[in-house]
């Protein structure tokens, strides 16, 4: 997190809940034959999806993005989606597309081009990635670092008030 972003912990609970939220929108937008996942963020929602909706089949498409833990980097795809999902007749019309967050919109518009008619879900959308998905449940603002479930432990956090004193 760079100085000026704003912190959006996620508990497991409430990143529970908006996985299921993520799952009741697109029980609409189904049926789905497969489910492909950006990893490795993209697991804990897909797992979560693929439960409430039934999906049996599910892949995943392996792109590294972050050079770091906080600062992204070019885009590597480390493992592209297999040649029966990727071709199979439609160019995805019937494959949904799972990640925990859109931010930039860089790997999502990668994963467009490998399922360019794929269904894309997000559970946490940011703006300038927000038109390359089709369904996500929040929202925030581009500023936003979002502390996922997986990437924390339980500390001491101050006050809003004082973290923001400079002194």
């Amino acid at each position: 997190m760079s100085d000026g972003q704003k912190a959006f912990p996620v508990s497991w609970d409430q990143f529970h809940r908006d996985a299921r939220a993520l799952a009741w929108r697109l029980n609409a937008a189904g049926p789905f034959t497969a489910m492909v996942t950006v990893t490795r963020g993209g697991l804990v929602p897909a797992a979560i999806v693929a439960r409430e909706l039934g999906i049996r089949v599910i892949e995943t498409v392996c792109i590294e993005s972050y050079d770091d833990e906080k600062r992204q980097g070019e885009l590597r795809v480390l493992k592209t989606i297999t040649e029966k999902i990727a071709v199979n007749g439609d160019g995805g019309a019937s494959v949904l597309v799972v990640d925990d967050l859109v931010d930039t919109g860089a790997t999502a518009r990668l994963v467009r081009e490998m399922l360019p008619k794929a269904h894309f879900a997000t559970v946490y959308a940011k703006p300038l990635g927000r038109p390359l998905v089709d369904t996500f449940i929040t929202e925030v603002s581009q500023d936003t670092w979002i502390f996922f479930p997986w990437d924390t432990g339980l500390s001491f956090v101050p006050p809003i008030a004082k973290a923001s004193v400079k002194g």
